[in-house]
Order: structure tokens, then C-alpha cells, then sequence
């Protein structure tokens, strides 16, 4: 049991929601149909629910509706990173998922970092360099792993494999992605897994097996781009230390509500494994092929509970 499904303390014919979407990040697409699942949800569970495409004049609309409670679903920058967060608390309306500090840390991948390895928790050696740096020469040994210092949904990854000659010849032209700086990240090759937890509890593990290349954009929120193995199969040891670090990485950046964590475990080596954590999704997808909403299936509870659960536990002060 992940979680109290009946746990009530607004009643939801009487509880307006806006649900924000959408939003001007990379990942736009991700966080409409996010919205739009779980505006469906929530009417289902009896919410009186608006949708609001988030903009720049937020802040506005939000006083002029006047709604009991927000449901973030947004993802990515401004919307998964603290701002939107801020807002909500100046304009004092409860809101699901992490508070400002949480969802500041948990977006920022290099300065997380830090606060896992305070908690104990491995990850993998990494450096943010300069956009120019990164695309004159190699920034790490092969085989590694370029990314931006705060997107989601594997958006602008590149894996530079062992012995490539030279970084990827089209870096200087994703600028608008990555903005100035770039992460380079020792490349950890195995098996994809991932770990929620909701209301405190750590839930099962799932292995993510994509169907060609790694868990990219595509794999992520295509329809049959990857299978998902739930319960994963690996070693029980294991599968309780995923679900350890994902609780211990949730504590240390002071998460709320639900959480994601995402791990490449290294068992390619003859009787070695090497478990890593790769960063913290405190806005993860709540989109059909969601890793998410299968594991509070798999947990006893229906995409309905979930959110209407996610509503109930809404705050300030997060």
C-alpha cells in the first residue's frame, strides 16, 4: 500500500483545481498530455477542474481564478525548477509535488549531485563545462555522456561512445538547449531502472528496455518504444538498494508528494555490479506511458486515486 487512497480532507465537488500545463520548455509537449491525463482523472474523481496553458501572464490568471488548489503538471524549466513553485506560495495557493527548494536542487543535475553524495547515495563522476569547451575536444575520457545542466525527458543527451574521435559536430547548433553549459558524465553502460516514491514510501523498481538505442525522448513517450519489466528483474539485494537510495535521495532534496529517481545499474562485469543514480524527477510524467502511474498500479491504486491522492496531500510550504 503506497498510499492512503481514501485520505480526504477537501472534498472534491467542492474543490476547484487548475491544472497547469504546458508552459515554454523543451519539454511542452510532455507536460500537455500530462495535463490533459490527469484532467481527465480528476474530473472522474468529482474535481471541478480548468486547464490553464501557463504563460507568462500566470500569475494573473491564477488571481483571477481564485482556485482552491494547483496541480502542477508542468515539466521542465520554470515550471518543474522552482519558479511556478514561488509563485504559488506568494499567491498562497496549495500545489502538489515538491516546494521551491526541492524542485531548485532536484532540476539542477551537478548541484544535486552533491547533496546525494552527502546522503551516501553513488553517482557518477561529472563536470559542467562550457558549450565551446565541450564541443572543441573531448571534456572526459570515453566512452561519456553530454547533457544540459537542467532539462528532463532526455532531451539534448548525447552518449559519446569509446573512441570516438571528437564530440558530437553539432553541438554549438543546440545552444537553445543547452544554453551556455553542458554536463559531461562518465557514461555507465547496463540496465535502465527507476523507482517513485509517493506519500513517503518507496514503491517497486521497474527496468526500462528500450526497444533501439537508449531511454531517449522517443523511448520515453512514443507508444511501444520501450518495455517496461515490473517487478525488475534483478538480484533482491539490489532491488532493495534502488528503493533505499530512491527514499534516501527524495529526503535529502526535501521532497513532497511523489518523486521519481532514475539508475543505470552496471552488471556487465563478471560478478560486479555498480548501482548509480542518475538524478531525481520531482515532476515526473503522468502521461499513458508513464513509469509513475504503472507503479501505483502495480502498488493497488488506479490513475484516479493517484491524482485524487496528489490533490489531498496539496500544500504550501513544501
Amino acid at each position: 500500500m503506497a498510499f492512503d487512497a481514501s485520505y480526504q480532507k477537501r472534498e472534491p465537488r467542492h474543490t476547484k483545481v487548475a491544472v497547469l500545463m504546458g508552459g515554454w520548455s523543451n519539454e511542452r509537449p510532455v507536460s500537455i498530455s500530462t495535463g490533459q491525463a490527469c484532467t481527465r482523472a480528476l474530473e472522474e474523481a468529482g474535481y471541478e477542474v480548468t486547464q490553464i496553458d501557463v504563460d507568462r501572464n500566470i500569475t494573473k490568471v491564477l488571481s483571477e481564478l481564485h482556485p482552491d488548489v494547483a496541480f502542477n503538471a508542468l515539466h521542465g524549466t520554470w515550471g518543474e525548477d522552482g519558479h511556478v513553485q514561488g509563485v504559488l506560495e506568494t499567491l498562497q495557493i496549495p500545489y502538489t509535488h515538491s516546494g521551491v527548494l526541492a524542485s531548485a536542487l532536484a532540476m539542477d543535475k551537478q548541484r544535486s549531485k552533491g547533496v546525494f553524495k552527502e546522503a551516501g547515495i553513488p553517482v557518477a563522476e561529472s563536470r559542467v563545462v562550457s558549450l565551446e569547451r565541450a564541443a572543441e575536444k573531448h571534456a572526459m575520457q570515453t566512452p561519456y555522456v553530454i547533457k544540459p545542466v537542467a532539462d528532463g525527458s532526455s532531451v539534448g543527451v548525447h552518449i559519446i561512445k569509446r573512441g570516438a574521435k571528437r564530440p558530437p559536430e553539432n553541438l554549438l547548433q543546440e545552444r537553445e538547449i543547452f544554453g551556455d553549459e553542458v554536463m559531461v558524465e562518465r557514461y555507465i553502460p547496463g540496465r535502465e531502472l527507476t523507482c517513485a516514491v509517493i506519500s513517503d514510501v518507496s514503491v517497486g523498481v521497474i527496468e526500462i528496455m528500450p526497444n533501439l538505442g537508449f531511454y531517449d525522448y522517443k523511448a520515453k513517450y512514443e507508444e511501444g518504444a520501450s518495455a517496461h519489466v515490473l517487478p525488475a528483474d534483478i538480484p533482491k539485494r539490489v532491488y532493495r538498494k534502488v528503493q533505499e537510495y530512491s527514499m534516501a535521495a527524495h529526503n535529502a532534496l526535501g521532497c513532497r508528494g511523489v518523486s521519481r529517481a532514475d539508475f543505470r545499474l552496471d552488471d556487465t562485469r563478471d560478478n560486479e555490479w555498480e548501482l548509480i543514480l542518475l538524478e531525481v524527477n520531482t515532476q515526473p510524467g503522468m502521461t499513458p506511458t508513464s513509469l509513475v502511474p504503472e507503479l501505483a498500479q502495480d502498488a493497488g491504486h488506479s490513475f484516479t486515486e493517484l491524482v485524487h491522492w496528489m490533490i489531498q496531500d496539496a500544500s504550501l510550504e513544501r
